[in-house]
């Protein structure tokens, strides 16, 4: 049996976000490098370290040893220190493609994060209403932000 996009419940999500963060754009861009990384936390703030070669076609991935992990996605494009964009299915188990976004553009000593995170495909349902994503990002973001000024305040 063959069922078209529509039938299956093809879903969307989009989410966005602008940051402000008082620290040069090389700091800030290397503090979201890490927290993508070996400083990833769960949102309950228990460690869960990351691996990001950052690189284009670079993976993203939780490396469980002995060749187990879960692969969140591949490095689309890098640009230091003002561009990363990552696709692949993130945290989702499911058929779903994930694009996140991060745009930096410093000014006045103020660095801006210009973050998205668009996805398509069969959104497993306890992510439909982005709260979760939202959240996840949110305390992403708030850890970027203060690691990036204190990192700032040292130099």
């Amino acid at each position: 049996m063959t069922q078209n996009a529509q039938e299956q419940g093809l879903q969307t999500l989009e989410i966005k976000r602008r940051v402000e963060v008082a620290a040069p754009i090389d700091v800030v861009f290397e503090s979201v490098l890490e927290q993508l990384g070996p400083l990833n936390e769960e949102p309950d703030g228990s460690a869960m370290p990351m691996r990001l070669e950052a690189w284009p076609g670079g993976r993203w991935f939780r490396d469980f040893g002995e060749k187990g992990g879960h692969w969140w996605g591949s490095v689309q494009s890098i640009r230091q220190p003002d561009l990363l964009e990552i696709h692949g299915p993130m945290f989702m188990s499911a058929p779903v493609v994930s694009h996140i976004l991060f745009r930096l553009k410093e000014e006045n000593g103020v660095t801006l994060i210009d973050f998205s995170h668009r996805a398509v495909g069969l959104i497993p349902e306890m992510f439909l209403d982005g709260k979760e994503i939202n959240t996840g990002w949110g305390n992403y973001l708030s850890k970027v932000t203060a690691l990036a000024e204190k990192r700032s305040t040292k130099r």
